[in-house]
């Protein structure tokens, strides 16, 4: 969907390149390595609206930036432009900017009583559980498309399986699923329906805290508010979305890169089945090459400062380059030679805002990929290589569908309820009439097509270290 602001002409005279519209979205590595040629390590650009800002291009700048909160911080609130009334309530980037109770947008002690709660919660989770439903799920997705000898891996595969186990793991209903996937996508895209998108997760959310008070469960959220921290209401709803909105669109993308790479790159398939690279290289290999966010917002200046030369001012917004500061030259004289076992990529940023959660989307994607390439070990590209089709936004590059072929094959025993089949649905606008209320008085949108006052079974208690097997 496109933008209200996709004009790609720049402004007259203007040195900055915008990072938004069909040029830049069509080659955004392209567009950064023009930049690095032009100015080096950070570089003028211009987001949405034509507003201003620096991209970070360099490995070690961006390193810079985001472990120095003093000099560069992660409050939205400092941003200038925001400050003088040129960000709109419904600019694409509100979403993504609109200060929030969260951590990734305070600092300090502030930031560490609210990553200490999620970090702690988060830690409670048993890997081996976790791994076991992205097995079940991935099984149960495979099922859905195995005996047609057919799929798109990136609406039948990538997408929902993130997110239908981040929605077991918040202790939220498997059949949420499909619908905040959309939203997600939605939202990170930043279209103009982006902030309808946002408020839809919200209320979602909002919900889920007000019944996880009734009937808590041994599941994220109910840890949430176990936590001594005592985080409240809004806390928790903003964390949940942050957890829930991070994990599927980097797992997400992480999953159908690896799989394009599995599925176009001989040697990289060749190096997998032959036992001279681990899926776990896989992954870090395409972690370097294709990071599932290639840029994130965003730092902004506590004061008037310098980074590679730049003068950088009280207020100015700095994007943080991960794609382009994994390609470097300056680490990576040669991006064709691999980088098995090396973690010192920016894909999940670092300092103190470092993704907190970026084990567990490494044990979907690993999880997820090999429970795929273990049942339908003949897969192939259903159509050549240059046919397939990206998206791109101001923050990520995401492959539009992945056709594949492979021998039709019967479906395993599962034992459980089938996934709900991801298919296309309309982001419904939030109800605001009437809304329900929890035992704490808290306001919870009642969410379309559902009677107030019922919470499905499934989904409402995670069991941390389920089973073996269904």
């Amino acid at each position: 969907m496109s933008s209200p602001y996709a004009d790609q002409t720049p402004p007259p005279g203007c040195p900055a390149h915008r990072l938004y519209g069909p040029d830049a979205e069509a080659d955004p590595m392209g567009l950064y390595e023009k930049l690095r040629a032009e100015h080096g390590a950070v570089a003028p650009v211009l987001v949405h609206g034509d507003l201003p800002a620096w991209l970070v291009l360099g490995h070690r700048e961006n390193l810079d930036v985001a472990r120095t909160p003093s000099r560069f911080s992660r409050d939205p609130r400092r941003w200038r432009d925001m400050q003088e009334g040129n960000v709109p309530a419904d600019h694409p980037l509100t979403p993504m900017t609109a200060w929030q109770p969260v951590c990734h947008f305070v600092d300090g002690v502030e930031h560490d009583r609210l990553r200490g709660a999620i970090t702690e919660s988060l830690e409670r989770f048993d890997r081996r559980g976790v791994r076991r439903y992205v097995k079940r799920f991935a099984d149960q997705l495979i099922d859905a498309f195995v005996q047609s000898g057919r799929a798109d891996l990136v609406a039948a595969f990538a997408e929902p399986l993130p997110m239908l186990v981040m929605t077991q793991l918040v202790g939220a209903p498997e059949s949420y699923g499909p619908r905040l996937v959309e939203a997600a996508r939605d939202m990170i895209r930043g279209t103009e329906t982006a902030v309808v998108s946002s408020e839809y997760v919200t209320v979602t959310l909002r919900e889920l805290v007000a019944r996880k008070r009734e009937v808590p469960g041994r599941d994220f959220t109910t840890w949430l508010l176990e936590h001594p921290t005592a985080l409240g209401d809004e806390e928790i709803v903003e964390h949940l979305r942050l957890v829930l909105i991070a994990a599927f669109e980097t797992t997400a993308n992480l999953i159908a890169n690896t799989l394009r790479m599995v599925l176009t790159d001989s040697r990289f398939r060749a190096n997998l089945s032959g036992g001279h690279m681990t899926l776990p290289d896989a992954l870090e290999q395409v972690l370097w090459d294709e990071p599932p966010l290639m840029t994130v917002l965003g730092r902004w200046a506590t004061g008037d400062t310098e980074i590679a030369g730049v003068r950088i001012e009280a207020g100015d917004m700095l994007l943080l380059g991960l794609g382009a500061g994994n390609l470097d030259p300056e680490i990576r004289p040669d991006a064709t030679l691999p980088v098995h076992g090396n973690r010192s990529h920016l894909a999940f940023s670092s300092g103190p805002h470092e993704c907190p959660g970026q084990d567990i989307g490494r044990a979907i994607a690993d999880t997820g990929i090999d429970t795929l390439l273990t049942r339908l070990p003949d897969l192939e590209l259903a159509v050549p290589e240059d046919e397939l089709e990206w998206n791109a936004s101001l923050m990520s590059r995401h492959l539009v569908s992945l056709p594949v072929r492979f021998t039709p094959r019967g479906s395993t025993v599962t034992g459980s309820t089938p996934v709900p089949v991801p298919v296309p649905v309309t982001v419904p606008r939030p109800r605001t009439e009437a809304p329900d209320r929890g035992p704490a008085g808290h306001r919870a949108g009642r969410l379309p097509g559902r009677p107030a006052g019922r919470w499905p079974a499934d989904g409402t208690d995670v069991l941390v270290d389920a089973p073996a097997g269904p």
